[in-house]
């Protein structure tokens, strides 16, 4: 292959699939010249995957999901090996994945309360189980709800995990007394978590651990739609027969017998009728601040920072929270705002649910005529993977400045990247000491 050959497939490869030589900042051809905007095509390819999961999810609930698709096969045309080499049009076309990241949450937000109902603060048993048991972990609330419908009166208990405990909350799907609690924390405790649940347990979405050696769960696990991996037998449809006779064959779950509880419920449709109140703790000096401490949690003590920020918090702070990231710090009662019956933890929901922060703060903007980036409000988020990029692109979009991310970067976030959404968003990245910044986030 000659050089003129060879820099003509290295540029092609880099500009049309993600994690081409560009993106990992090799120097072969041209890729070294190109490699931001390989990597700017890798982030929307992200965004996009995060943006499909939660279409999936609307469009199986009956909702009219036209405009992102739009926004999807546009932005995969975009990616095609072409010959556009423009800076600006990338980062305008990343703005417009922002943008059906922001459509598809609210249209996901309202095909689930259209579907189960406004949800409601809910105090739910954790860590608690008995009998015959399936234990439904992921995002997917249309099966969970095909699955309590197939199992009422049969004697089985049915149990949350990780970002399905939001679910307590939907009266639709809490109205179902075999409903019983939550069990575990967030997505990555599983090959633990599932080994000392002998029940039978299903994975509704993609937050799936590969099944390892030391698995003794594999025979008693199912995924649902197209979540699953090697091992796991699938539920065809809606269709939970398999799943409910495993659980019957099973021994009753024992082993779980704490008495600790945890809240959920705080969707914004719950939380803005308390606007007025809110409103006046803020005029009166009651509440100082918002935190928005969110994201998608992963293994590691780096992410302890989220809970030492948590907990540091002086009492006049309010935690908006969503997404498994809560798992970091929801065993605290953090109380109420003095003199008042605002709750100073508010759980917003699962990862979708993240659009909820920005509906309470365009309401707060409206009411008090700040905009949104002076309002009394810092915003701190953990990433680990796609439905993490299509949030904070969302937020991009809507123009919110000064968000603080960690503990790590993804792969192609560059220093030019990094360094633009320095300087036009704000964006910054957590220290790791959590009182350090957090008299930063104070202006102390």
């Amino acid at each position: 292959m000659s050089k003129e050959e060879l820099e003509m497939f290295c540029h092609q490869c880099q500009m049309s699939a993600p994690g081409g030589c560009g993106s990992k900042g090799q120097s072969m051809g041209t890729c070294g010249k190109d490699s931001t905007l390989a990597r700017l095509q890798d982030m929307m390819i992200f965004g996009l995957k995060g943006m499909s999961a939660y279409r999936h999810h609307a469009s199986e609930l009956g909702a009219d999901t036209k405009s992102v698709d739009d926004i999807i096969s546009k932005t995969l045309y975009f990616t095609l090996t072409n010959m556009n080499f423009n800076f600006d049009e990338h980062i305008a076309q990343l703005l417009e994945v922002g943008k059906g990241g922001v459509e598809v949450m609210d249209i996901l937000s309202n095909a689930h309360t259209s579907k189960f109902g406004i949800p409601s603060p809910v105090r739910v048993s954790q860590n608690k189980a008995s009998g015959k048991a399936i234990l439904v972990s992921g995002h997917n609330l249309h099966a969970l709800k095909a699955l309590l419908e197939q199992t009422d009166g049969k004697g089985i208990n049915i149990y949350t995990h990780s970002e399905m405990l939001p679910a307590h909350a939907y009266p639709e799907l809490n109205k179902f007394s075999h409903l019983k609690g939550n069990i575990g924390k967030a997505w990555f405790d599983q090959t633990k978590l599932f080994n000392e649940f002998k029940g039978a347990i299903l994975m509704s979405t993609n937050c799936i651990v590969p099944l390892r050696k030391n698995c003794e769960y594999g025979d008693r696990l199912f995924g649902y739609d197209i979540a699953g991996t090697q091992g796991v037998t699938h539920i065809n449809g809606d269709d939970f027969s398999p799943l409910i006779a495993k659980a019957l064959s099973l021994p009753d779950v024992s082993g779980f017998d704490s008495d600790e509880t945890i809240v959920t419920g705080h969707h914004y449709k719950a939380v803005l009728p308390m606007a007025g109140e809110i409103l006046e703790a803020i005029k009166s000096g009651k509440i100082r601040r918002f935190f928005v401490i969110a994201g998608c949690d992963a293994p590691g003590n780096s992410r302890n920072y989220y809970r030492e920020l948590a907990l540091s918090l002086p009492k006049d702070c309010v935690i908006l929270t969503s997404s498994c990231g809560k798992f970091r710090f929801n065993d605290v009662d953090f109380g109420f705002i003095d003199g008042t019956n605002i709750p100073r933890y508010l759980d917003l929901g699962q990862c979708n649910d993240s659009n909820g922060g920005v509906k309470i703060a365009m309401a707060l903007s409206e009411a008090t005529g700040i905009a949104i980036n002076d309002l009394p409000l810092s915003i701190v988020l953990m990433w680990m993977e796609q439905k993490a990029i299509i949030i904070l692109l969302a937020l991009l979009y809507l123009g919110v400045k000064n968000v603080h991310i960690g503990p790590t970067l993804p792969e192609f976030v560059n220093e030019d990247i990094l360094n633009f959404l320095v300087d036009k968003f704000g964006i910054g990245l957590i220290s790791g000491d959590a009182n350090a910044d957090l008299k930063r986030y104070l202006g102390e």
